[in-house]
């Protein structure tokens, strides 16, 4: 049977009411794209292909589903649902005899339905069958018109419905399954007899009506299965649905999510039993957590392996980043590009590790950077301790050996190699190799001048006073000089005065 059908994904659209210049079906929701929810949908059926058909932007929708194993078909000029489905006849190949139609923005369906729907049309044998949903409110969806027998007569979209049409509740999800030989004469036949002048898919199911075939409908369990994304509302709903299904799945396998509805969980991850997540975290991409992890607020984990017993501390960035059993990182910790921390390992406040391996029992933990390093096990590592691994042109490396004391405020200038079980003193900028065994101070000669900051102090007291009196002479020059440029009193003004006190 599986060479016997096929699955068409119509992706062709641009989507106006996104207002984006981005492809509708390129958009994301529930950490996927659009196509790819779709298409990951198809996949378990086993068809003998699925065929994407793409138009605007076609070469981002080919780059967005080679990973995925599927053709596309290029629909130039798009005209239409009816026109997309002709154009990927070819595509198809002559063995096909059924086909599944659906929408490239279409993410929520699942594959249990998909099969339903595959599975109810090879039972009954009709021309088409129709996945459609009962909506408490239907408006701005395509009506499901059924004879008195129960089956399909026509899908009438909502611009044409009449009084009576305009009570029907049961919706066109516009996702199909068809008996190929019986829908290919009606695509030949159809006009573009509407405002955009194209070939819609849903003309397609009258022509068969009217051929007197059959055409059933089955409504989907969950009518949610069926909403498109034609506005940004759409997508923030459906993202919503996604991230919900997925909480509830991994709180079905016995992870503790704390305050779910505020915790973002991609599609991909998993988690194992008596893992806690705390309110605010992501969980992002290919994660996975193993048995008994703690992930506290605010922390952001992408593209991570934390096996058994791993604790995050509140508020720290996590990505492509292996952390071993029993790990503790954080808080405010920053951990990316290939970071690995073995099992026991430590990192504190305000750490970034960065490209480097951190062995058994290693300690990091407060104010530190350590870049394209690997440290041995048991080894501690000070506080304000930097690698310097940029020279300006190349990232270099750092070795740092097992059971290695780093005081605090050490600069370790790439290459450089730091032997087992040496010490190195705080405050130093270690740019050669340190021993194995050997203690390494890189810092100037403590210099200390008695009385010198008792008589800086006095003088800066001087200082003040002095410039305190220079600023006061300096006021009292510029209001005198202020006094001696006001006009005098006018020599009328002062005869009249005189003649008023004789009077």
């Amino acid at each position: 049977m599986a060479a016997e059908f096929a699955v068409v994904i119509l992706a062709a659209g641009k989507g106006t009411r996104l207002k984006s210049a981005q492809a509708k079906v390129l958009h994301r929701a529930g950490g996927r794209s659009l196509l790819e929810h779709v298409v990951r949908a198809c996949q378990p059926l086993g068809a003998a292909g699925i065929c994407v058909v793409v138009g605007h932007q076609a070469d981002e929708l080919r780059a967005a589903v080679a990973p995925l194993s599927v053709k596309t078909v290029l629909q130039e000029p798009q005209r239409g649902t009816g026109h997309a489905v002709a154009v990927a006849r070819e595509a198809l190949g002559k063995k096909a005899k059924y086909a599944i139609v659906l929408p490239g923005d279409a993410p929520l369906v699942r594959t249990e339905t998909l099969r339903f729907l595959l599975e109810s049309h090879l039972i009954s044998g009709p021309a088409a069958t129709i996945l459609t949903a009962i909506l408490d409110d239907p408006a701005g969806y395509g009506r499901i018109v059924r004879r008195e027998d129960g089956g399909v007569s026509a899908i009438v979209e909502e611009k044409a419905l009449d009084r009576e049409q305009r009570k029907i509740r049961e919706i066109n999800s516009s996702i199909y399954c068809f008996t190929l030989e019986k829908l290919w004469p009606c695509l030949e036949k159809l006009k573009p007899e509407n405002v955009h002048k194209e070939l819609y898919l849903t003309d397609a199911i009258t022509l068969l009506h009217q051929r007197r075939e059959r055409v059933e409908g089955i409504q989907a369990a969950d009518p949610r299965e069926i909403l498109g994304c034609n506005t940004r509302a759409d997508l923030a709903e459906v993202d919503r649905i996604f991230r919900e299904r997925k909480r509830a799945a991994l709180m079905a396998a016995g992870v503790t999510l704390q305050l779910p509805e505020t915790i973002l969980i991609d599609p991909e991850v998993e988690a194992g039993p008596d893992t806690i997540i705390e309110p605010g975290v992501q969980l992002l991409g290919a994660t996975r957590l193993g048995a008994r992890c703690t992930v506290r607020t605010g922390s952001v984990i992408s593209d991570s392996v934390l096996e058994e017993d791993v604790t995050v501390r509140p508020h720290c960035v996590v990505a492509n980043t292996r952390l071993g059993a029993g790990c503790v990182i954080g808080p405010f910790a920053h951990l990316r590009d290939g970071a690995e921390l073995k099992p026991g390992a430590r990192v504190g406040n305000f750490v970034e590790v960065k490209k480097s391996t951190l062995a058994e029992g290693v300690k990091a933990m407060h104010l530190t950077y350590l870049g394209d390093a690997t440290v041995g096990r048991d080894t501690n590592v000070g506080a304000g301790t930097i690698t310097c691994n940029y020279d300006g042109v190349r990232k270099n490396p750092t070795k740092i050996g097992a059971r290695v004391f780093v005081g605090s405020g050490t600069e370790l200038v790439a290459p450089v190699e730091v032997g087992d079980d040496a010490y190195i003193a705080a405050g130093s900028t270690v740019t050669e190799n340190v021993p194995a065994g050997s203690l390494a101070i890189a810092r100037e000669r403590q210099v200390v001048k008695e009385g010198w900051a008792t008589a800086r102090r006095a003088g800066t007291r001087k200082s003040a006073i002095r410039n305190s009196k220079l600023e006061t002479r300096e006021t009292e020059k510029r209001k005198s000089k202020r006094e001696k440029r006001k006009p005098a009193k006018p020599k009328g003004s002062a005869r009249s005065n005189s003649k008023r006190k004789k009077r």
